[in-house]
């Protein structure tokens, strides 16, 4: 991705772990919903258009996407869609990837969630090696094969009972909605996409009082410049903080709440 698709991906990034951290957030539900809304607009060459298309208004475009989806999708999923067709992308394609993309991100979320992400990283892993390694499977999953159906059931047929839910639902969505690649490299780069939320750090952070998206942005920032690597953040609240902010990252604390100056005053006083 170029120019606009990139800030736009990464605006919906942001917002897709702002959602998936919200109490309340079904994240297989929410993966299950992006996937499908990504099937939609590959269907659709029209539809990725008119979603796309930067002539007509941001707001036109989200309430198209609030006339197909309303009703047939989470909130949660209507939200971060409606947020990516309000924004600029340079090719309507980019708009498929990033759905897809983030859709295995709320699968994978789930996983971490859930403390399975290393096991479902191995049965994606080795359910590839199985394809690869099996004429007829091949064969049964490429693309030229018609039967979207027969690949889901065949697919459950293979790993239900035997791999985590997260593998299955990623699983299916390879071998069903490979759009023009062989299944192996789906997996592939759902399997990359697995290892960089594996190397991605996580900030414990303690407020008084809840984050605005701006104030999470930022901070999200200044933590990505801080350590180099991308920065998950799970926030919890606690009013005997008094304002500011505790961190813990990679078991460094950086604390600057009102709480923590006052006990170093004490601290300093009494000695």
């Amino acid at each position: 991705m170029q120019g606009p698709s990139r800030v736009a991906l990464a605006a919906g990034q942001d917002r897709l772990e702002m959602l998936l951290n919200s109490v309340g957030t079904d994240a297989a539900r929410l993966a299950d919903d992006l996937f499908a809304v990504t099937d939609l607009v590959v269907s659709n060459a029209a539809l990725r258009r008119a979603l796309t298309e930067s002539s007509r208004p941001a707001e036109t475009r989200a309430a198209l996407a609030a006339r197909l989806l309303e009703g047939k999708v989470s909130g949660p999923a209507l939200d971060l869609v409606s947020g990516l067709v309000r924004s600029q992308w340079s090719d309507s394609s980019d708009l498929t990837e990033a759905l897809e993309g983030l859709a295995v991100t709320a699968a994978l979320f789930g996983a971490e969630r859930a403390e399975r992400l290393d096991r479902v990283e191995d049965e994606l892993f080795r359910f590839g090696r199985t394809i690869a390694g099996d004429v007829s499977l091949r064969d049964a999953f490429a693309i030229r094969t018609p039967g979207s159906d027969r690949k889901r059931q065949l697919v459950h047929q293979l790993l239900v009972g035997k791999v985590a839910p997260e593998t299955l639902r990623l699983a299916a969505q390879a071998v069903t909605s490979p759009r023009g690649r062989r299944v192996e490299q789906v997996l592939e780069k759902f399997l990359e996409a697995a290892a960089a939320r594996r190397r991605q750090l996580v900030a414990d952070v303690v407020a008084a009082t809840p984050l605005t998206e701006g104030q999470r942005a930022r901070l999200s920032t200044a933590l990505r410049r801080l350590y180099g690597r991308d920065i998950r953040i799970n926030l919890d609240l606690d009013p005997e903080v008094m304002g500011g902010l505790r961190i813990m990252v990679a078991g460094e604390l950086i604390d600057s709440t009102v709480l923590s100056r006052l006990n170093t005053a004490r601290r300093t006083i009494a000695g």
